[in-house]
């Protein structure tokens, strides 16, 4: 499990409109059992954006928005094979982040 990997939302009643998790969790912190990840919701569905705190990223075909304000722990069970990996996109991703948490 590496950062800004990308996984499926392991619940499927809610995959229609969070298809995805981003996993943010440094690669160094290991021996706990959950990731931090930050939800990735279809932009069809997500309504008014903060260009800093919401980027979005294409991925499969559609345009995801990184809903970074709702970040929270999965327990790493629930996170499966990655799907996908943003970590070139990691600069935008550490700017929603430092956007969240006020490092500017």
């Amino acid at each position: 499990m590496a950062r800004f990997d990308v996984f499926a939302n392991p619940e499927p009643a809610e995959r229609g409109a969070t298809p995805y998790f981003l996993d943010v969790q440094n690669d160094h912190i290991e021996g706990i059992a959950t990731r931090v990840v930050v939800p990735m919701r279809h932009e069809s569905d997500f309504g008014p954006r903060a260009a800093r705190l919401h980027p979005s990223f294409g991925l499969g075909g559609e345009t995801l928005v990184l809903d970074t304000a709702a970040l929270g722990a999965v327990p790493l069970g629930a996170l499966r094979a990655p799907v996908a990996n943003l970590r070139q996109h990691a600069a935008e991703v550490q700017d929603a982040l430092d956007a969240l948490f006020g490092a500017y």
